[in-house]
């Protein structure tokens, strides 16, 4: 969270801060081992961001400068760049904690913090289902395909719609069940303890990650 606050904060038309942060990136996830190439797919969740960026050049107002042709925006580039490298940076990040940090731990990390227990509750949840969820749409799939459908051209895209109807309704029925179940065991709208492990974080780590949160200030503020 310190690190993304850092990236945030970063001032529009400051670059050389971007580097750096990378750069802390970059010697995390060499530290944990991770593949780049896994981070670099797991970067797909970003492309909404990236469509909106492309198109600001050509949405916004003010003075304008020619790239390859087209009449763009000044602010409009400056303003996707910005978006596109704090974006990148952020999801970056996330993605290196949710591949480094057991799903559970991560949940009771967030209420050590006292982050509001409806949304600790929430994400918990939807962890602890997701997995279900996903087989059943890998279910449903394999029903399709089982009876000859072929998505290839917009014919499919009623029965594709049909199916995305049927998943989220017996998602919500899902849900629902849970729910009874949860009444039924004496739920009252709080989790009885934490979903992780007890154990407190030691001091060296405390002292890792305010390192690492200190470092890229620092950084940010040498190079901007």
């Amino acid at each position: 969270m310190g690190f993304v606050c850092c990236v945030v904060a970063t001032p529009t038309g400051s670059y050389w801060p971007f580097l750096g942060q990378f750069g802390v990136l970059v010697l995390v996830a060499a530290v944990a081992g991770l593949a780049p190439g896994r981070l670099l797919r797991a970067l797909a969740v970003e492309v909404p961001f990236v469509a909106f960026a492309l198109a600001m050049p050509f949405l916004a107002t003010g003075p304008t400068t020619s790239v390859l042709g087209w009449q763009l925006s000044v602010a409009g580039l400056h303003g996707a760049v910005m978006l596109l490298a704090k974006s990148t940076l952020s999801v970056l990040a996330a993605l290196i904690l949710a591949a480094t940090t057991e799903p559970p731990e991560f949940v009771s990390g967030l209420q050590r913090l006292r982050l509001p227990a409806l949304m600790v509750e929430i994400l918990g949840f939807m962890i602890r289902y997701l997995g279900l969820i996903a087989a059943q749409w890998r279910r449903m799939a394999i029903a399709r395909v089982s009876r000859g459908f072929e998505g290839r051209n917009l014919r499919a895209w009623p029965a594709l719609s049909g199916a995305v109807g049927s998943g989220f309704i017996r998602s919500y029925e899902r849900g629902e069940r849970v729910h009874l179940a949860m009444l039924a065991r004496g739920y009252d709208g709080e989790m009885p303890a934490a979903l992780g492990s007890s154990r407190s974080a030691r001091p060296i780590e405390w002292a890792v990650a305010a390192g690492l949160v200190c470092g890229t200030a620092i950084l940010s503020w040498w190079l901007r």
